[in-house]
């Protein structure tokens, strides 16, 4: 694929981002009734508008002609039909098979893995089934009351996300989450179980993660000081895997290890038997609710014109915000206290995916940038902590604003004083407050003279900011898979719109190959002189202090 920036459409929409120097969303939308309607896009209940982006019909099309022009319809098909698009690891990128609803086949290699998907499903909604039911004992036959996963990275954050997002509907065993290394998750998690009605779920898919299996170990430790006999531990673990023979090393019964495939990345992966936590926490039919809206908005992405596609423009419209705006962070505001993981979810989802400076043919990326910063909190949390950069700053950090119409919950004033400032916040946002606004609201106040010169300069802020809202009726489990298979084909867009490979993620690599060499030189008092003397002072400083 060409460079991006030698594209003819690139070239058209930097000329169009001159044009539109001066361009004000609050101009356009006093110029146009129609705007909103025209710019807002629907899937059922759920509402996105992209109105209060600094974008018009012609940005639109523009962007519009850049996909086309990189074969997004083209790179969109190849991912469905299971071509190895991954290309650094050779591999196909097929998480949309793990929720597909219709039985039209899905190739890898050419063989068709709905037969094999489906199987492993059963047997672990089974398997979550029986220990919800209580068919599924403990070793003293005592029921399964809590549910410790323990995993890190895509292992974890996203059945985190997902229990905690469905909280309202979660009727089964306690599920708490260990991913840190740091002891002190585990030893806090344990003090809330007892050995006797705790299961572990260990979710490693080689099985040989160190943050994953030391946990797993020491969590074994604890379970054997109270309990002893042959069997404990298989009647107390099971395994998220595709390593058997490390499974059944470790005294887990393979029957009870679930696995997934090589075309399953870890931050796409909570749809495979990584979701057994979620199993466990909201039940089957909960979780194939979950897969079904993921496969609506898969079947949306795959087969809807670029120009109504919602994944597909908020990719193309965060790309543009980006490249032509300066616009290098971008905030993701739930406005649900049960979507407090969200924006945590998708540092990782856009970060580790679309987080790199070579791109699909190991050319250095120039003239461009590829992913953003992601961060954001609930509203109206966020409101208080760091909106005042967002409206204020310097920087153009566009936000998505996500809420439900209904709650989940009976307190329907809160829900409406909630509403009342997601609306008011992306209004704020978008129109801003002129000098000569605020200076006329102190005047009502009765401020004069120079304080009243001094306190409307600092009371006006530009507006002009962009922001994207997202409007549904619940947060239920179908609600939520939409949102999250949306927010990954955005992912996909943008990736491919820069050319580079999402589905990998070689930089986290050299820390934790730096991690094991360090480890043993912790393990005396012995001066380290084996690498930088930062490095070497901080390990010696580490010692005086262990010592003392």
């Amino acid at each position: 694929m060409s460079t991006l920036t030698s594209c003819p459409s690139w070239k058209a929409l930097q000329a169009h981002r001159q044009e539109l120097d001066g361009f004000r969303l609050r101009d356009a939308f006093a110029a146009d009734p129609a705007r909103f309607e025209r710019l807002s896009l629907r899937l059922d209940d759920l509402l996105v508008d992209f109105s209060k982006n600094l974008v018009t019909d012609d940005t639109v099309a523009l962007l519009v002609e850049l996909a086309n022009e990189r074969k997004l319809p083209e790179a969109i098909a190849a991912m469905f039909s299971g071509e190895r698009i991954n290309v650094t690891e050779d591999r196909a990128v097929l998480h949309v098979a793990l929720r597909q609803v219709s039985d039209r086949p899905i190739l890898e290699d050419g063989e068709n893995v709905l037969p094999l998907v489906r199987e492993t499903k059963q047997r672990f909604l089974a398997f979550a089934e029986s220990v919800r039911g209580g068919e599924w004992r403990g070793f003293t036959g005592d029921t399964i009351e809590d549910v410790v996963n323990i995993g890190i990275g895509g292992s974890d954050l996203g059945p985190v996300m997902v229990t905690e997002a469905l909280a309202p509907f979660c009727d089964g065993p306690r599920v708490h989450f260990v991913s840190n290394i740091d002891g002190a998750h585990l030893h806090q998690t344990l003090a809330k179980c007892k050995p006797e009605t705790t299961l572990f779920l260990v979710a490693s898919k080689t099985f040989t993660t160190q943050e994953t299996l030391t946990n797993a170990r020491s969590a074994r430790s604890w379970l054997l000081d109270s309990l002893s006999g042959e069997g404990v531990v298989a009647k107390h673990f099971a395994a998220l895997s595709t390593n058997e023979s490390g499974v059944a090393d470790f005294g887990i019964d393979p029957a009870n290890m679930f696995g997934f495939w090589d075309w399953v990345g870890g931050r796409y992966s909570l749809w495979s038997a990584i979701g057994t936590s979620i199993a466990l926490a909201v039940g089957a039919e909960a979780f194939e609710e979950l897969l079904a809206g993921a496969a609506e908005m898969d079947e949306h992405f795959a087969t809807t014109e670029l120009s109504r596609n919602i994944p597909v423009l908020k990719g193309l419209i965060g790309a543009w915000h980006q490249e032509f705006f300066d616009a290098h962070a971008h905030a993701i505001l739930p406005y649900d206290q049960n979507l407090h993981r969200f924006a945590a979810y998708f540092q990782q989802g856009d970060m580790e995916s679309n987080g790199k400076g070579v791109d699909r043919e190991g050319r250095r990326i120039e003239g461009h940038h590829t992913g953003p910063i992601i961060f954001g909190e609930p509203g109206t949390n966020g409101q208080h902590a760091f909106y005042q950069l967002i409206h204020q700053g310097t920087r153009v950090i566009p936000c998505d604003f996500l809420a439900a119409a209904r709650p989940q919950h009976p307190l329907d004033e809160h829900h409406r004083i909630l509403l009342a400032n997601f609306f008011a916040q992306t209004e704020a946002l978008m129109k801003g407050k002129t000098e000569d606004e605020a200076r006329a609201e102190l005047e009502e106040k009765g401020v004069t003279g120079d304080r009243l010169k001094e306190l409307s300069v600092h009371r006006s802020f530009s507006g002009n900011r962009p922001t994207t809202s997202f409007l549904y009726q619940k947060l239920d489990a179908r609600t939520l898979g939409r949102l999250v298979a949306l927010y990954e084909h955005a992912i996909f867009v943008q990736g491919w719109i820069w050319n580079v490979n999402s589905y990998d993620q070689w930089g986290v690599e050299l820390g934790k190959q730096l991690a094991k060499a360090i480890l043993p030189e912790l393990e005396d008092d012995v001066p380290v002189e084996t690498h930088d003397a930062s490095t070497n002072g901080l390990i010696g400083h580490y010692k005086t202090l262990r010592g003392s």
